[in-house]
């Protein structure tokens, strides 16, 4: 994959995010204003974007599993006729590109998302990643980070829809945290860590993180049917697009293979439950998975031959979760804060 360099496109990333010792490190994410009710900067203090219909624009692939969390907050909120949005057709030497009919950029009919980081984030240094957020408006990129961009999904709009689904609860917000930073470091980035591995040391570290947090979900999953009991919030989104991903992309690809998703009663159900919330299904491109993440690097699959197998996960299949809830007074406990 390639990176930026000072608003130049280089195909060959000179530094490569990984440790002396073999660990992939990803790289934080540098677009990271926010757009906001009133146009005030947000959170991470940088420059703020007023919230109004119609001015910005939602960049997407469908195999990013980073880009999907974002596809479906915008769904969930209500958000389709209030940001507009364009998919990237895949990756390739020009990193991610578009093509034709769904797959163009709606905007401004670039051919390589970097064009567009290069038009919209002047001397741009870093690397070329979906989401990415568009200001219409002033022509600029506002973030590409995911966790920000639900975030402001989750908020920032409300005044421009009838959506007064809450995500990030205040009364939940510090169990939320929790839950995500574990998640993140042992499952949603642990995958990452094991696939693109250059050790063997790292890569059974990175394995066991990524088991430890499967096994710690599915004994959390056993009383509750969402993580946060009976109530869907913004950590089971960012836990949705790895587990729909794992059984067809990382047992293989990445060598997660000590069992599936299918094999933990818990979890599956709950994949299956969340699969099944309204307007989620057609985010959801099983195939997409396995051929990209078969297919590049070539550094790990130099041959690009896709398997055919597994068979797709029957998400529709009924998951029974209905009559689980919450666990009073225990959510705090069992969500401890991971030290790095």
């Amino acid at each position: 994959m390639g990176v930026m360099i000072e608003g130049v496109w280089q195909k060959e990333d000179p530094n490569v995010s990984r440790s002396r010792d073999g660990h992939f490190d990803r790289p934080d994410s540098a677009l990271r204003s926010w757009v906001t009710p009133d146009g005030s900067p947000g959170p991470s203090g940088r420059g703020g974007y007023r919230a109004e219909a119609g001015r910005y624009h939602l960049y997407v692939a469908e195999s990013c599993p980073w880009a999907h969390r974002s596809w479906i907050v915008r769904k969930l909120k209500g958000l389709e006729d209030v940001v507009s949005q364009s998919k990237v057709a895949g990756m390739g030497p020009e990193g991610w590109v578009f093509g034709p009919e769904e797959y163009r950029d709606h905007l401004h009919g670039c051919s390589a998302l970097h064009e567009l980081y290069s038009r919209g984030a002047e001397r741009y240094t870093g690397r070329v990643t979906v989401p990415v957020l568009w200001d219409k408006q002033t022509d600029t990129l506002v973030n590409n980070e995911s966790s920000e961009i639900i975030r402001m999904f989750g908020h920032a709009f409300d005044d421009l829809t009838d959506n007064t689904l809450d995500l990030y609860p205040a009364e939940l917000r510090e169990s939320i945290d929790a839950i995500n930073d574990r998640i993140y470091h042992g499952l949603n980035n642990g995958v990452y860590r094991a696939g693109f591995a250059a050790t063997q040391q790292a890569y059974e570290q990175a394995f066991d993180d990524v088991f430890d947090a499967l096994d710690w979900l599915e004994q959390r999953l056993e009383t509750r049917r969402y993580l946060m009991g009976d109530r869907l919030t913004e950590a089971d989104w960012r836990l949705f697009p790895t587990l729909v991903r794992f059984d067809v992309g990382y047992v293989s690809a990445f060598r997660c293979n000590l069992r599936r998703i299918v094999d933990y009663p818990n979890l599956w159900a709950y994949t299956r439950d969340l699969y099944q919330q309204p307007g989620v299904a057609e985010t959801v491109k099983p195939d997409v998975y396995k051929r990209g993440y078969h297919s590049i690097p070539l550094v790990r699959h130099p041959l690009g031959i896709i398997p055919k197998g597994p068979a797709p996960p029957e998400f529709d299949a009924p998951h029974e979760r209905h009559q689980l809830g919450s666990t009073p007074g225990d959510a705090d406990r069992s969500t401890p804060r991971l030290t790095a």
